[in-house]
């Protein structure tokens, strides 16, 4: 099935697979021709089987058959195999006591839970994410579970992408990634189409990466320690394009979706909120570090950790790619090599091929899960005919030594920073002798801020005013919690280039990069990873924590990116303040609050 779309129709045809917000009549004339095209599924005979291609030294067995919707794949220190099953709703335990490859008996049934997906393992317990929940449960001494225990509950709603995934990093913290609610769209809820850094017992979590389509296969690189991910690409753009990508994801970083893609392509029919362009969305986005073919749909990724491998696949990854829907010929329904030479990524390149057949017009395979075994091999899970294959080697030469674990370093200096520093306005780039008064209908100096602006409850900015600097070319805010941990202060505000002429900003201001009004001001990112006002947030029988909401009078107005956090503003800021004041207002929360 195949669309031609012309000028007068692209708008309508991306509509129907996206909710962006279109700004119309800006002269867009995009001609795009794309496929439909979904091989017939046929079952997975021996034949078939026996047809799979390896590099030389390599073979491809059935590790276990009959699994059904077969998706993510943990592998404990014992050797436990679990696979979620995300149409059954459950997770199951195989294990192979005999190392002859397959697995022993038939599979048991350790948990079931609605659209159960992701799986993780730390310190001998088992994670387990759905769309919005996280559960973690004991691993018992038979490789079956303990009660599964509720451990995050408001995970943002399901949409085009549902499927949760989530693992352990190098700091021991619980990453965990959540795809976009639709193709291309100005999210609502600002976790959508994120990479979430979470603490191991769920009760507090920050956006890490952002502009992420969907996320499903990430790991660490075992040298560098450093986050890798695949992206899935957007949609109906062609049959070559959009690649999919590999980036190195860091904190704080914007990795273009859903207004560019790539290496810094632009999609021709979203639009920024806020005014923002689609150049300035794509100058303050990460592109793409590698590229590989459109709509082959990454799935679980993972660096090869065992030693039963050739030595040249050392510090490489593996990934699956699920296969294509919207191309001619089909790609993906393979796993891919992903080569790396001190530690950075050098190509991909197919490694396991074959699930494609009759020429393509059939498949008996779609590879979503993948891990290393503890003997070395890998383990790939089939979501169609519910198969989980076996790559081994049995080849001669030099083996790779077993990985150790990654370096927590890079990922822990990520954390640190702007952590362990004074307040705004007791830093360098602040200095001034001019006082300025800043006040606020809601709350008196010192008193309690009202439960409405926090996150316990509505979460809107309350009214801030100030009295106007002579000279004063702009003004800023940033809110801060010196009483937070482990992140102190937490910031929860930044926001500048409020204009000269204002000294007052309402209540329940937008939550985005750019506001447009007052027109021009700049929200950067805060310690939750979100773009505007975090209102305060602190753990229930907590003392009251103060939130200092400091007002800075500058004589300059800053061309930095909206993507910029407190540290950037300030830096920026530096030379140029004029005067400073601020209001300190008081929050506790006493009681807990219902659970989601």
């Amino acid at each position: 099935m195949k669309y031609r779309l012309g000028s007068a129709a692209i708008a309508t045809a991306l509509s129907l697979f996206s909710t962006a917000h279109a700004q119309q009549g800006d002269g867009t004339d995009v001609k795009i021709t794309t496929n439909v095209f979904k091989p017939n599924k046929v079952q997975p005979t021996s034949d078939r089987i026996g047809q799979l291609k390896v590099p030389d030294g390599f073979k491809v067995q059935p590790f276990a058959k009959g699994l059904g919707n077969s998706r993510i794949i943990a592998v404990s220190d014992t050797g436990d195999v679990y696979v979620s099953r995300r149409e059954e709703g459950d997770v199951l335990l195989l294990r192979d006591a005999d190392g002859d490859g397959t697995a022993d008996g038939a599979p048991i049934q350790v948990a079931s839970r609605a659209q159960a997906h992701g799986l993780a393992i730390k310190d001998n317990r088992l994670y387990l994410v759905t769309v919005k929940e996280v559960f973690v449960a004991d691993i018992k001494e038979d490789g079956t579970l303990g009660e599964l225990k509720l451990i995050i509950g408001d995970l943002p709603d399901a949409g085009q992408h549902p499927n949760r995934v989530l693992a352990f990093g190098p700091d021991g913290m619980l990453y965990i990634s959540v795809g976009s609610t639709c193709n291309a769209c100005n999210e609502s809820n600002a976790e959508n189409a994120t990479m979430l850094r979470a603490t191991p017992d769920g009760k507090s979590r920050a956006i890490f990466a952002s502009g992420l389509r969907n996320t499903i296969g990430f790991d660490w690189n075992r040298q560098t320690g450093e986050l890798w991910g695949l992206d899935h690409g957007i949609d109906l753009l062609g049959d070559e394009v959009q690649p999919e990508e590999l980036n190195r994801l860091e904190q704080g970083k914007q990795y273009g979706w859903p207004h560019v893609f790539g290496a810094g392509d632009i999609y021709p029919q979203s639009t920024p909120v806020g005014g923002l362009t689609k150049e300035q969305w794509r100058d303050q986005s990460e592109p793409m570090v590698i590229g590989y073919t459109a709509h082959a749909a990454p799935m679980q990724m993972k660096f090869y950790s065992g030693s039963a491998f050739p030595a040249e696949y050392q510090g490489d990854a593996f990934a699956t790619m699920r296969g294509s829907w919207n191309r001619n010929p089909a790609s993906g329904y393979e796993i891919v090599r992903i080569h790396f030479e001190n530690g950075q990524p050098k190509s991909i390149e197919p490694f396991l091929t074959g699930f494609l057949s009759d020429g393509g017009k059939t498949h008996f395979a779609r590879p979503v899960g993948l891990a290393v075994a503890k003997d070395g091999s890998l383990l790939m899970a089939d979501d169609t005919n519910g198969v989980i294959y076996r790559v081994s080697h049995d080849g001669d030469g030099k083996k790779a030594a077993a990985a150790k674990a990654a370096p927590a370093k890079p990922m822990e200096e990520q954390a640190a920073k702007g952590v362990g520093v004074p307040l705004a306005k007791d830093r360098p780039e602040t200095k001034t002798d001019k006082t300025l008064s800043v006040s606020s209908d809601a709350f008196a100096s010192g008193g309690a801020i009202p439960q409405k602006h926090s996150e316990y409850a509505d979460g809107v900015s309350p009214g801030i005013r100030w009295k106007a600097v002579k000279g004063a070319a702009s003004y800023a805010i940033v809110m801060e919690d010196p009483d937070s941990h482990p992140i102190m202060p937490f910031v929860h505000w930044v926001a500048w280039n409020i204009p000269a002429g204002v000294t007052e900003l309402p209540e329940g201001l937008q939550e985005q990069l750019r506001l447009m009004e007052p027109e021009g001001v700049m929200q950067g990112r805060n310690s939750s990873g979100t773009h505007g006002y975090f209102g305060p947030k602190p753990p229930v029988g907590d003392p009251a924590h103060h939130y200092h909401f400091q007002v800075l009078a500058l004589d300059a107005v800053l061309d930095i990116p909206a993507t910029s956090d407190r540290d950037a503003f300030l830096a920026a800021a530096s030379g140029h303040v004029i005067g400073k004041g601020e209001h300190v207002g008081t929050y506790g929360q006493t009681v807990e609050p219902p659970k989601q």
